[in-house]
């Protein structure tokens, strides 16, 4: 067991701490990000929501997204909620940091954990994150850029014209191209991100090279463990959890219906008068009249078409009768 621990890897130690005051973070840091979103001050973009997130749960990218703003010219938002929401992250990481990092000094490395070990911690991996985030940042956007315009290449390349133009529809074309560029960029982003996890362990494991080791034996590190899960006034922590609950919720209650996004001037739709409502008994009648009114109409042109179909004929006959009366005075011997 002792061999175990000290042949541990930084990287097993960086993801050991890192993974787990990530996830503990997020849950305090998503009700900050909730309340900015709902008073209006900060704005993603959908481009980069997936980035936000990550770079969001993690501790390392305090100082990172400054850097990576300036530099980049990347913005991931506009408001001045996104610079709150990080500064409000500060004391959620150093404290998740704490929580976790005694947990796996005494669990994983039965060490003794220092006085301050989350804050230690944070601003260690604060200023690693501020140098190498940006260059994880830069080199996975140039291989990204490249990686794309070599699938391009690919495709339009003679041999695979056969299969990309005419075996090949247009959409597993860009799944094609999206699977190569794709697969190479979130390699490139892995084997970095292990790097960069792994300078991190190597640094956790030389604070705890320079640590005590834990007096107590498995039994007493058991009661350790578990007596750290338990508050001194466990009242207290229970008034101050549903208190601040309860001003949360009275918050975003609050602020949402006032700050309720609408469209802007120049897309809003036309304005749609609402028509009578349908009544089907009235419709029915209705149409029954007009279908009764056509219907004398009709009945009226063919009386009209018939009178006059009449007297046309009547004009005929009388016309005959006038002529057959006047010939044989006409005709004299």
């Amino acid at each position: 067991m002792a061999e175990e621990r000290e042949s541990m890897s930084p990287t097993k130690i960086g993801f050991g701490i890192l993974w787990p005051a990530c996830w503990t973070s997020i849950v305090v840091k998503a009700i900050f990000a909730v309340l900015l979103l709902t008073m209006g001050l900060v704005h993603f973009e959908g481009r980069f929501g997936l980035a936000v997130i990550m770079l969001f749960l993690s501790p390392v990218t305090v100082f990172a997204i400054p850097i990576i703003m300036a530099v980049f010219g990347t913005h991931f938002g506009e408001g001045i909620g996104l610079e709150i929401l990080f500064w409000l992250s500060i004391p959620v990481d150093i404290w998740a940091l704490g929580l976790v990092a005694r947990t796996f000094f005494l669990e994983r490395l039965r060490k003794e954990p220092p006085d301050g070990l989350g804050l230690a911690i944070w601003w260690r991996s604060a200023l690693i994150g501020a140098f190498f985030v940006p260059i994880l940042w830069g080199i996975v956007s140039f291989v990204t850029d490249n990686a794309i315009t070599a699938s391009h290449t690919m495709a339009e390349m003679e041999s695979l014209r056969h299969i990309t133009d005419t075996g090949l529809p247009v959409a597993e074309r860009i799944g094609l191209e999206l699977t190569i560029w794709g697969s190479i960029s979130s390699a490139v982003l892995a084997v970095l991100s292990v790097i960069g996890v792994s300078i991190l362990g190597q640094i956790i494991r030389r604070m705890a090279e320079e640590s005590m080791m834990a007096p107590e034996n498995y039994q007493g590190l058991i009661t350790r463990w578990d007596l750290m899960r338990v508050p001194a006034d466990q009242g207290l922590l229970l008034t101050s959890l549903v208190g601040v609950g309860v001003v949360c919720s009275l918050m975003f209650w609050t602020i949402l219906p006032v700050t309720t996004p609408h469209p802007h001037e120049c897309c809003k739709k036309p304005e749609v008068e609402v028509g009578p409502v349908f009544k089907p008994i009235q419709s029915l009648n209705g149409t029954a009249q007009r279908v009764a009114s056509l219907t004398a109409q009709v009945d009226a042109l063919e009386q009209q078409k018939s009178d006059a179909k009449g007297q046309k004929t009547k004009g005929k006959a009388k016309t005959g009768s006038r002529t057959a009366g006047d010939s044989p005075a006409k005709v004299k011997p």
